[in-house]
């Protein structure tokens, strides 16, 4: 008695599926490359299952997910069967959080100088005037003709003839430091995106090649990855999607249904 063939031994490859929706749609490769914007000999290559030119088991994803909208197949179980010929899908490494804005230490009280010195002038003042009104009958303590020597102070007030004391100048004091301002490190570079107008897929990586996220991201998530130095980003379906970099939105990520290689790194990026 012999064993027949299993269905998942019956079931075409996964160039050759493409490669027969696509026939059957009417389109030629051309035609697949300018709608996909994936050059012809990736598409080529992929109808003979040789997957080399797409740089990567993740870039290949794309392009399978890309590709099989474009001929009018369901990309998942094309996506599922090219993880099984290699093994199965590795986990993806979580995504890093968002990172905290700083929490600003307060600065340590500095000696109020300002105020001190009022209140060192208020006192000599109440001590001046003191010592002007409290003798009654007797005059002004410095009225011509005394040898009384008044007290040396630093800010002691002129008094004229006519009894009047000046009027005491404040001294300034050193004014009060400026505080920092929290925000969004410099040194480092953050990116949100979300799927606004639909599904899309997307790939993250660190600037050491770490891969931060790689999947389907339905219409209204968002994701948000952050990195020292650089983070790597490969977008499908890219007209459908919100980006932010670094707090600023990017005005276009690109056309829907296309396959957009974006990468930014810390500091000001451009719209």
């Amino acid at each position: 008695m012999s064993i027949g063939n299993s269905s998942e031994d019956d079931r075409p490859s996964i160039g050759h599926a493409i490669q027969q929706a696509r026939i059957a749609a009417g389109l030629t490769v051309d035609e697949v490359s300018t709608t996909t914007r994936v050059r012809v000999p990736i598409v080529q290559g992929i109808e003979q299952d040789d997957f080399s030119r797409c740089g990567g088991d993740v870039y290949a994803r794309g392009h399978l997910r890309t590709l099989a909208r474009a001929v009018g197949l369901d990309p998942e179980p094309l996506v599922a069967q090219f993880d099984g010929d290699r093994g199965g899908r590795p986990e993806p490494t979580p995504a890093a959080p968002l990172f905290e804005a700083e929490r600003i230490r307060p600065e340590r009280g500095r000696p109020n100088w300002t105020a001190a010195m009022v209140a060192a002038i208020v006192v000599v003042v109440g001590f001046v005037g003191f010592t002007l009104f409290s003798g009654g009958d007797k005059g002004s303590a410095v009225a011509e003709g005394e040898n009384t020597v008044a007290p040396v102070q630093p800010t002691k007030p002129a008094a004229g003839k006519s009894g009047k004391t000046a009027r005491p100048s404040t001294v300034p004091g050193p004014g009060p430091s400026e505080s920092a301002i929290a925000g969004v490190p410099k040194d480092k570079v953050t990116i949100k995106i979300t799927a606004k107008d639909g599904q899309s897929w997307i790939s993250a990586k660190d600037a050491n090649g770490r891969l931060l996220e790689d999947g389907l991201l339905k219409k209204g998530e968002s994701k948000t990855f952050t990195d020292k130095k650089r983070i790597d980003l490969v977008v499908g379906n890219a007209g459908v999607v919100q980006l932010f970099v670094n707090g600023k939105e990017v005005e276009k990520v690109g056309d829907k249904g296309a396959v957009e290689r974006l990468s930014y790194s810390a500091g000001p990026q451009a719209g």
